[in-house]
């Protein structure tokens, strides 16, 4: 059984008194204390790169076609110039 001696007196005092506080042995206090280290210091999940999300995006929300022609005509007609 390995064991874990504090040799810093005001650490082994903080360690006490988190236990005290939190009514639980201090080797749980010190335990939940790495275990939330331990999460903390894991990375982070990493956002998607401009195109990922733009990919994600399209295969989740796909381009609805009309069917209508946009060439010249068209456009000319959307600024009335036709």
């Amino acid at each position: 059984m390995a064991s874990l001696y504090i040799k810093d007196p005001d650490t082994a005092a903080l360690a006490e008194r988190i236990a005290r506080i939190r009514g639980v042995t201090k080797t749980k206090a010190v335990r939940d204390a790495l275990e939330a280290a331990l999460q903390d210091a894991r990375p982070k999940e990493r956002k998607p790169e401009l195109m990922d999300w733009i990919e994600q995006r399209r295969a989740k929300h796909p381009l609805q076609f009309t069917g209508r022609k946009s060439d010249k005509a068209f456009f000319d007609a959307l600024w009335g110039d036709a």
